[in-house]
């Protein structure tokens, strides 16, 4: 029944060789890895204003140099990803790129980073869509954990279907999206210069205001910096590409460049000529879209495009996590397990995991997560600094053709990121001060799993040297609950393998039974010497383990082997075993991680 249930929410099995099927073309990697990016739009520009507006209304005009900041900031992160494509073709985005050229801990940091961003990034957009559907629907808002958590399970249920298809499915609510805002744009632009719609700013542009300092400014310029969470994404997925992987990727990066610049200076265009400043009970977009069209048929389809975007924006995190985790993985940083293919192709155990760790935030924070904003902005931040940084390194040690431009295309990229991150940190303290934590536990936890690995591996190596011990003999012992098939069983496996001695233990709990017990085997398997080990606190495993403790004490001296062959039934029904007492894997559990003890189960399997 799993099993169907299963094949109907993600689909059948794909074969290993149908992997080339699974790669996105431009069109829908476009939509897929700039949700996160392009969604931004339906904030970022507001984070700007609601830091002028704090001066005045008449500071508002500085939104459009701030923006200018912006879109020189994005010119330069695009340039700069596009030349880590290239250089990187097989993914990993700031993690590869700083862990090659300024050393480990400045990848595990890149990559650290970028993995919390990416958990954030689905928890805040699900959270982010969910508010703006309970807006539109308020008797809804005491739902809002259950919405945001049933939204996580959609969205990973369509990617653990695989990329292409859950491409084809999400790609309509971008295009939708950016679609609206075009037009919103386009009409609004329209209406200005036709003189339909009069200009209502407060201040003209270079007004003097009271009370501006260098300061504010940029703490405004990166507020606004977050509109460019998820411009690193595409280079994280490059294998998810079709072939020429590297160009496609690059191509599709230069796409969501021009239209992330095109609708974010749109909005802080209209935004400024509107005269349009923040408030707590409507977005920016949505007082844009109300000048623009009225409280019309055009007005609500672009709020619930905006919703759907803010929704789908969570699907970049699903994209780009498991292709981190992978290149993480690889190099023994974490658990192997992320780089195991599901039934779809995809790295399922990296989308479970994101999705896990994304309701767990949402529940956490009850589903009001913009508190974990800043967090998130700073998070992705701090690899764009890395990322520059190291490229400016691979650049002054190649000296390739052209390299002083693209030093100097990184270099501007590595000063602005780490003047935001800066920023970030002086203004927004009570709120980043998390990363100070938690990012140098996630660095100490990537080294002691990448220790254990190779010690796991040192160990493991044929190469490496082994003190030989040959076993001279087996003794096995057989817990025993009763006289039954199951114990019969058992007992017939353990003679099949000729050991020089078998103990069959069997714990009591008070003298009667004991003696019961022993005259019954007496009569039932004579050959086998019964050891009776009476239990004053009704506890199996403690006297059990202290006669096995006490036989492999002795056994290891002569150089013999014990094995403990523990009997098992299995019910026809798997429901069945809540109604058995489950001794046999608690005595397993136990014994498993006792040096120099072999365990093993007979199962015997009931018919009724």
């Amino acid at each position: 029944m799993l099993s169907a249930i299963k094949r109907l929410l993600i689909g059948r099995p794909l074969k290993s060789n149908e992997l080339g099927e699974q790669k996105l073309n431009k069109t829908k990697a476009l939509a897929i890895l700039s949700s996160d990016a392009l969604s931004s739009i339906a904030y970022g520009p507001e984070q700007i204003l609601l830091v002028l507006i704090t001066i005045s209304a008449a500071a508002l005009w500085y939104s459009v140099p701030i923006a200018i900041g912006v879109l020189i900031l994005l010119l330069a992160l695009v340039l700069s990803y596009r030349q880590i494509i290239f250089a990187y073709p097989h993914g990993g985005g700031a993690y590869v790129v700083s862990k090659d050229n300024l050393g480990v801990n400045p990848g595990l940091l890149a990559g650290g980073a970028l993995l919390v961003d990416y958990i954030l990034t689905v928890a805040v957009s699900i959270s982010a869509g969910t508010d703006a559907i309970t807006s539109a629907f308020p008797e809804l808002h005491p739902y809002n954990v259950g919405i945001a958590c049933s939204l996580v399970l959609i969205i990973t249920i369509l990617n653990l279907r695989g990329i292409t298809e859950s491409a084809s499915i999400l790609a309509y609510p971008v295009y939708i999206f950016v679609f609206a805002v075009f037009i919103m744009i386009g009409t609004g632009i329209f209406k200005t210069l036709s003189g339909s719609l009069v200009p209502e700013h407060p201040a003209a542009l270079g007004t003097p205001v009271t009370g501006i300092s260098l300061f504010l400014l940029l703490r405004a310029f990166s507020s606004g910096s977050s509109a460019l969470t998820g411009v690193e994404a595409i280079s994280n997925a490059i294998p998810n590409f079709k072939d020429p992987a590297p160009r496609n990727a690059a191509k599709t990066l230069a796409a969501m460049g021009i239209l992330l610049a095109f609708l974010f200076s749109g909005i802080i265009f209209l935004a400024y000529t509107y005269g349009i400043a923040p408030k707590g009970q409507e977005t920016v977009v949505s007082q844009i879209a109300a000048m623009t069209f009225g409280r019309n048929f055009m007005y609500y389809f672009i709020q619930a495009a905006t919703a759907l975007i803010l929704v789908l924006a969570a699907n970049t995190g699903y994209s780009a996590f498991p292709l981190l985790a992978v290149n993480l993985a690889k190099d023994k940083y974490i658990a192997r397990m992320f780089t195991v293919r599901g039934d779809r192709l995809g790295y399922s155990n990296g989308i479970l995991f994101l999705a896990v760790t994304s309701i767990l935030l949402i529940v956490m924070f009850k589903g009001e997560t913009s508190q974990l904003i800043p967090l998130y902005a700073v998070g992705v931040f701090i690899p764009f600094t890395l990322a520059q940084s190291g490229m400016m390194m691979k650049w002054i040690r190649e000296k390739p053709d052209g390299w002083i431009t693209k030093l100097s295309i990184n270099a501007i990229g590595a000063v602005i990121s780490f003047t935001v991150m800066m920023i970030f940190f002086i203004t927004k303290f009570p709120q980043v001060w998390p990363v100070f934590i938690f990012l140098p536990l996630i660095v100490f936890i990537f080294h002691r799993i990448h220790n254990h690995y190779e010690a796991v591996g040192d160990q493991l190596r044929i190469t490496s040297y082994m003190e030989e011990n040959p076993i001279k003999g087996n003794v096995i012992i057989v817990p025993v609950a009763g006289i039954t098939h199951v114990v019969e069983n058992s007992l017939n496996y353990a003679k099949s393998l000729k050991p020089d001695q078998i103990f069959a233990v069997y714990v009591a709990f008070d003298r009667e039974t004991e003696k019961q017990f022993e005259a019954k085997w007496c009569q039932f398997q004579p050959d086998i010497r019964l050891v009776t080990l009476h239990s004053h606190y009704r506890s199996i495993i403690n006297p059990l383990s202290k006669f096995i403790d006490t036989v492999e004490h002795k056994a290891s001296e002569d150089n013999y082997r014990v094995t403990v062959v523990i009997p098992q039934f299995i019910p026809k029904k798997s429901w069945q075993n809540i109604l058995h007492n489950q001794s046999s894997l608690l005595i397993r559990a136990f014994l498993l991680y006792r040096r120099n003890i072999i365990v093993t189960t007979v199962p015997f399997h009931l018919n009724k």
